[in-house]
């Protein structure tokens, strides 16, 4: 039985966050764009390459994501600082060289945590408009980035770098687009990435279903990427196809989203990891202290420092070669677990 929430956590039921990733598209669909798209940072998809855990573990790999981004949106404040704690602690020993670009990467980086956290955020947007009630309001849009600023704070990635409109956004990706490269190693994650019978799909699903689902949904997530991100990532298709996929998936996702037990039914088949945290918020079940909090009163509360702190306490000890030891190539260590 999952534990009852404490509180609404930094969102809560009056939040645009938990209208748009409450609805189903962010299950399989807007999550599997931002996954695919982020692997063009060359840095990113060094430290996925050298770990080896989305091809050693996709699955679990993908679920435990989800799993985080779940619990910063719909959990309680002291299950998000818990987590972004822990967070911040996996990543700390995913840095090593970048053999694209010569340099080093650092999954704790702020620029590194940006890209992937506002890809994340703009495809979870982009795909609740295609496939499910279509755009925001003014005033809702506006509101959704102010909380995406807000959730930024529990990642090492200072707030005030986040755009806070559409044109903000586009041009943030305008800007970033001349340090994405569509490498080999990014083609090749990208493709098994869209492949969502080996990250989404349980393994005991008959096979002519899963091959079925895959060829809807990633033909679906590839219609609602840029043509040059297409270019770069070697995912080209017509716009026949384009068209096809959105006509073939957006009323099976309108299907499951009028349903609330269907949509829990899917989000257990997608990421058993995530029930406990999304569950209770689908069925309407109130915490212990109806409130949303403010991240500054909460850490005081539980005593967790905020991301960028416990990130600069991290570089002070690896300049002294006293920090945590980097992750060996393809490791098959025991995952550290997020907070229950």
């Amino acid at each position: 039985m999952a534990r009852r929430q404490q509180d609404y956590g930094f969102f809560g039921p009056e939040s645009v966050t938990w209208k748009v990733w409450g609805y189903p598209t962010s299950i399989v669909l807007g999550f599997l764009r931002a996954v695919v798209i982020e692997e063009l940072d060359p840095h990113l998809v060094a430290s996925v390459d050298q770990s080896g855990q989305v091809k050693q573990r996709p699955r679990l790999r993908y679920d435990r994501t989800m799993q985080y981004f779940a619990t910063v949106k719909f959990g309680d404040a002291e299950s998000v600082l818990r987590a972004s704690d822990t967070l911040v602690k996996i990543h700390s020993r995913a840095v090593g060289h970048d053999p694209v670009t010569g340099g080093t990467y650092d999954a704790n980086d702020p620029a590194s945590q940006l890209w992937i956290h506002l890809t994340a955020w703009h495809s979870i947007l982009y795909t609740y408009e295609v496939f499910g009630p279509g755009k925001l309001t003014a005033a809702e849009e506006a509101q959704y980035w102010e909380e995406c600023a807000r959730a930024a704070e529990f990642q090492t990635i200072d707030p005030a770098d986040v755009p806070r409109s559409r044109e903000g956004i586009r041009a943030y990706f305008a800007a970033y687009r001349p340090r994405l490269v569509g490498s080999e190693v990014a083609q090749d994650m990208m493709d098994f990435l869209l492949d969502s019978s080996t990250t989404v799909v349980p393994e005991k699903t008959p096979a002519v279903l899963r091959f079925v689902f895959n060829a809807v949904v990633r033909r679906a997530v590839i219609a609602t990427m840029p043509r040059w991100m297409r270019k770069l990532g070697a995912t080209g298709q017509s716009t026949f196809t384009d068209r096809l996929a959105i006509a073939l998936t957006r009323p099976v996702v309108r299907l499951v989203a009028a349903s609330r037990l269907v949509e829990i039914w899917a989000l257990r088949l997608a990421s058993p990891r995530t029930v406990p945290i999304l569950e209770p918020v689908l069925r309407g079940t109130r915490p212990v202290n109806p409130v949303v909090r403010e991240p500054a009163e909460a850490r005081e509360q539980y005593g967790v420092v905020d991301p960028r702190t416990q990130y600069a306490e991290i570089l002070a000890a690896r300049a002294v070669e006293a920090g945590p030891a980097p992750y060996p190539f393809h490791h098959r260590e025991e995952l550290v677990p997020f907070p229950a």
